[in-house]
Parts: structure tokens; C-alpha cells; sequence
């Protein structure tokens, strides 16, 4: 999506939402000032200054404390955000696009996500059924993992055996494209 848009030419940042703790999260979302917490001996940048004029992907949205939810709802409307320990607000013109395995609404009524910030970041959702559904992917995709790991040289595949693919079609990717990717590059790794 970034690739195809008016911001290419912009910075793309990704974050996994879910990797991180809250106090972490924060501060590569937002950035700090120098002195914020303990250990933070420099003034930087977070996420959202650092994709000026670009695209921040936030995988795992679901997943955001719902302090840090609240504090994303000013970025979201306004385009402003003061970093931590900071006092001075930063203006910054990013699109956000996110993604989440859980449903985000399921979420809002167990009282885990803002509803505010649901609306806020639904503007065009889109849903992709699980991998085992969408005929033709599992080939196009297994297609595109091995040309990247034929890339990097360890070994080149020139094409799978019919019971490879038998393998691979007949599997249902509880993991989806992640489980998919991790497969082709076990296969490289120890074929």
C-alpha cells in the first residue's frame, strides 16, 4: 500500500504493538526528551516523528495498553504529539495503517480498546480471510518466499515436487503467511 501511494517517496515505519512493554512501547511510539526515565540520556525521535510524510504500520494494534490508546487518539485526530517527558507538542503528517488478528470490536466490549480509537483508526478496513481460504495465494506466495531466499544465496530452488506441493496445499496455516514464510525458509535451512 505505501509503495503504490502519493507517500512512497516518504518514510515507511513498522511496529509489532504486541513485542514491546508498555513503558517501551511509549517511548518508540512517541519518543522522549533527555531525562524522561532513567536511562534516557538524549533527546529521540519515536515512530510517529521519524514517519514524517510517510506511512506507520502498527501490527498488533489490539494490543496497545489502553494508556498509550489514549494518547494516540490526539496523533490521530490532530497530528500532534508531545514525546515523553517533553513539553513542546510536534506536528506530523502520517498515515497510519494498522492491523490486528482480533476483532477490535470483541475488544472494545471486554473493555481492552478504546471505542474512540476504533472509529478513529477504521476509515477503510479491510478483512482478509484466513490463508487456507484464498485460493491460489499459498501458491503465489510460496512463489515469492523461495525467490527471496534464492536471493540470498544459501542454495537455489528451481521447483518443489509434487509431493511438496501436495504438502503445502493440503496444510491448513493455523499461522497463516508468517507459518507459510517460516516453512519455505526451514526447508531452505535444512533441505
Amino acid at each position: 500500500m505505501h509503495e503504490l501511494s502519493n507517500r512512497a517517496s516518504g518514510p515507511f515505519r513498522a511496529i509489532n504493538c504486541a513485542t514491546l512493554s508498555p513503558e517501551l512501547l511509549a517511548s518508540e511510539l512517541f519518543g522522549h526528551v533527555r531525562g524522561a526515565f532513567t536511562g534516557a540520556t538524549a533527546d529521540r525521535q519515536g515512530l510517529f516523528q521519524l514517519a514524517h510524510r510517510g506511512t506507520l504500520f502498527l501490527d498488533e494494534i489490539a494490543e496497545i495498553p489502553l494508556e498509550i490508546q489514549a494518547r494516540m487518539l490526539r496523533i490521530l485526530q490532530e497530528q500532534v504529539f508531545v514525546p515523553l517527558g517533553g513539553t513542546e507538542p510536534v506536528k506530523v503528517d502520517v498515515r497510519f495503517v494498522s492491523a490486528t488478528h482480533r476483532s477490535l470490536r470483541r475488544e472494545v466490549e471486554a473493555g481492552r480498546f478504546r471505542e474512540d480509537l476504533m472509529y478513529r483508526i477504521r476509515v477503510v478496513p479491510m478483512f482478509l480471510p484466513p490463508l487456507r481460504e484464498r485460493t491460489g495465494d499459498v501458491e503465489t506466495l510460496t512463489h515469492h518466499f523461495v525467490g527471496i531466499f534464492n536471493e540470498r544465496g544459501q542454495r537455489q530452488v528451481e521447483a518443489l515436487t509434487p509431493n511438496a506441493w501436495d504438502a503445502l496445499l493440503g496444510h491448513a496455516w493455523p499461522g497463516n503467511v508468517r507459518e507459510l514464510r517460516n516453512v519455505i525458509e526451514y526447508a531452505f535451512a535444512v533441505g
